[in-house]
């Protein structure tokens, strides 16, 4: 065996090199000309980012059940200590530092995002100035860029004036309800005792066990082992199922009335009740449930009961026709549910309203908040937009409504001191014209999101469609776009409004967010191809 010295020796001496060979890679790189450099890291982008698309397509629940969160919650589990192990240990295989590091981190080995050059406003002015420009753009043009290191703003265009955002407002009913609710928190759905009597079991389990599966619990023993009263009480939950649920992990999936039904009918049955009448109640949300822009394709009415966003396809996100009254559906779909179980509901579910002392037969909870918001964010579904903004409401202690909702979601973005002048929050999806906020609220709240000091907030970034690949921007960007696979970006259309607030990482390894909003367009394809040139722009900059 050769000396533990010598061994030292080589050791020190094959370190020596490797660093001296990656301080030449350094001065190599920091001497190529900027678009050369922004050729070797868009591939090194695209890359990466075709591989993750690719394995995250395979899955079937969806980027906010299979992605980000999957992934970061899988590592989190393989850097513990406990578990099994599987297998010999090996020696780890080293591999190239991420291209994109954590928020607010950096890359092993790199000098950082913070430590990366910061753009000047003359450099981002140089570049973004002449696109503004762009006659495709309406006459109303706004832009802000903030540096997310920095914390500041270093280029905007009329940032503090209010416009028409179309549904880039879902980033403020995102951070708002993500402040008011915690990421964490889960949407319930229960079947309450109609006779307002509570046992034991009953009073207990308002304490709440957590957890996304279905609970059981004994609504209070009548003795009566006839026709029994029970309430379906919908709790504001947008992506409540009635569907057969997926292959995957039974944590990632949505909340679903067919197990509400079995844990409703084992507890009914347990007590010896075979047959009921069946209620539903509605009063966690008031005021109007018909969207301002009246029976449309892109919302469902607004209830706090619904199943499968009261689509009458088997769609799962975008445009479909609606359900005109979806918690009459979603207790029908339940009551169906329950007979398959063996348990006859007599006549047809009703309107009702909950007894005060209702015991809880059964309960099922959303997936996490923070879930809710990628999704929403992900595919702008306006369904889920308008429940966070009344559960804002419901946690302010103010009127499930509209009006509201749009109180309570200013109130939230107030106690953290956004800049709120002229804003106004008419809905929390976006489709309500007379919606206002300024293109510098816009890329605060992607700059609060994408800082490592708000936690809380990180699905606000996860959860934005990726260009050329996910959810909103899956198609567009094409495939030499510089901006693909590296901006990520919340868009907002309306007719003759074009909105894109997102975030990217520069040339120089530098993280921006900036948000482009524009009024009074009459080529849409030609405005969002607009918006798409300033934000490649941005991320293909090293503006200094």
């Amino acid at each position: 065996m050769p000396e533990t010295g010598s061994w030292q020796v080589r050791w020190q001496s094959a370190q020596r090199s490797a660093r001296a060979a990656g301080d030449a890679a350094l001065r190599r790189w920091r001497a190529a000309p900027r678009r050369t450099r922004q050729t070797w890291r868009l591939t090194a982008v695209s890359a990466a980012t075709g591989l993750a698309v690719a394995g995250g397509a395979v899955a079937v629940s969806g980027p906010w059940d299979a992605g980000q969160r999957t992934a970061e919650r899988a590592a989190a589990a393989g850097a513990g200590s406990g578990g099994e192990r599987h297998g010999a240990a090996t020696d780890p295989v080293r591999s190239a530092p991420p291209v994109l590091s954590a928020l607010g981190g950096s890359a092993p080995g790199g000098p950082g995002r913070a430590g990366a050059p910061l753009p000047t406003g003359a450099g981002l002015a140089e570049v973004l100035a002449p696109l503004l420009k762009d006659p495709a753009l309406g006459p109303l043009r706004t832009a802000s860029v903030r540096d997310v290191a920095a914390g500041r703003e270093v280029f905007g265009v009329r940032a503090d004036e209010p416009a028409t955002p179309a549904s880039t407002v879902k980033l403020a009913v995102a951070v708002a309800a993500l402040s008011a609710l915690g990421p964490d928190h889960r949407i319930a759905t229960t079947v309450v005792d109609g006779t307002g009597k509570a046992g034991k079991a009953g009073k207990a389990g308002k304490a709440g066990q957590a957890g996304q599966a279905g609970e059981a619990r004994d609504g209070g023993d009548t003795g009566d082992t006839g026709k029994h009263s029970i309430i379906l009480v919908g709790g504001g939950d947008p992506t409540l199922t009635a569907r057969a649920p997926k292959p995957g992990p039974a944590a990632d999936r949505p909340a679903n009335l067919r197990t509400l039904a079995e844990d409703t009918a084992r507890a009914l049955k347990q007590r010896g009740m075979t047959t009921v009448t069946l209620g539903y109640d509605t009063s966690a949300y008031s005021g109007p449930d018909q969207h301002p822009i009246g029976p449309n394709e892109n919302i469902a009415p607004v209830s706090a009961l619904m199943a499968d966003e009261a689509r009458l396809d088997d769609s799962e996100f975008g445009t479909a026709p609606r359900d005109a009254a979806p918690a009459v559906a979603a207790a029908r779909a339940f009551a169906g549910q329950l007979r398959e179980r063996g348990i006859t509901v007599d006549g047809d579910p009703a309107a009702a309203h909950a007894p005060r002392q209702a015991g809880e037969i059964a309960t099922v909870r959303s997936l996490p908040l923070a879930a809710l918001v990628e999704r929403m964010l992900t595919h702008s579904d306006n369904d889920i937009a308008e429940g966070l903004a009344r559960q804002t409401a419901i946690a302010a202690g103010k009127p499930a409504s509209f009006a509201g909702a749009g109180t309570a979601v200013r109130d939230a973005l107030a106690a953290r001191h956004l800049p709120l002048t002229g804003a106004v929050f008419a809905d929390g999806s976006g489709l309500d014209r007379d919606d206002r906020v300024s293109a510098g609220l816009l890329s605060r709240l992607l700059l609060d999101a994408s800082s490592d000091r708000h936690p809380e907030l990180r699905s606000v970034v996860t959860g934005l469609p990726v260009a050329g690949f996910t959810g909103t921007l899956s198609g567009r960007y094409p495939d030499k776009s510089s901006g693909a696979g590296t901006v990520r970006a919340k868009t907002g259309t309306l007719t003759g409004v074009n909105t894109l607030a997102g975030t990217v990482v520069d040339a120089d390894g530098r993280q921006l967010v900036f948000a482009f909003m524009t009024s009074g367009t009459t080529d849409p394809q030609g405005a969002q191809k607009a918006l798409d040139t300033l934000a490649s722009a941005v991320a293909e900059c090293g503006c200094r």
